[in-house]
């Protein structure tokens, strides 16, 4: 399967599910998320495609300058509206191009280094960070939106589907 396709699966299967939630209950706190909410975790997801997106363009990707956008984490609507353009770039992405990635993991200042990557390996790291948090997510949903129909595979890495497979076929 094409990346790219695989992708969009990703960001149709969460906006599916950003549909059937209500807005109130796309931003409330869940107790078995430690009082975060679907839209946050939807919100910090979308903004590392965002970070991407935006990063193709310069050439340089930068995860930890997002916006953490208040209205995106509250307001389905515009969570909705950022699905829609994220699957449209995701679409339109050619060949591959070499990006540089800038990651700082000390504390108390903005030190980035800097690594060599390209647009389908940060694809791929956004397709595993959102498979990631959906499963988060699902906790989330079960508890405080149990009517959304969640597909059997939100949330579920590829390679665990495809052992789940292997498992019950060998029973």
């Amino acid at each position: 399967m094409n990346i790219s396709k695989a992708c969009v699966q990703i960001l149709d299967q969460l906006a599916d599910v950003v549909h059937q939630l209500t807005p109130s209950d796309f931003s409330k706190p869940s107790e078995a998320l430690s009082q975060s909410t679907v839209g946050q975790h939807l919100r910090h997801t979308l903004e590392f495609f965002i970070c991407f997106e935006q990063g193709f363009e310069r050439g340089v990707i930068n995860y930890d300058r997002r916006a953490h956008d208040k209205e995106i984490e509250s307001d389905k609507y515009l969570a909705l509206s950022a699905i829609r353009r994220i699957t449209a770039f995701v679409e339109s992405l050619g060949e591959n191009k070499p990006l540089t990635l800038e990651v700082s993991y000390d504390l108390k200042k903005e030190d980035f280094a800097t690594l060599q990557t390209n647009a389908i390996r940060e694809l791929v790291y956004n397709i595993e960070h959102a498979v990631h948090h959906m499963a988060i997510m699902k906790i989330g949903i079960r508890e405080i939106a149990p009517y959304v129909k969640l597909p059997s595979d939100f949330g579920v890495a590829a390679s665990t589907i495809r052992f789940k497979e292997t498992v019950s076929v060998q029973r």
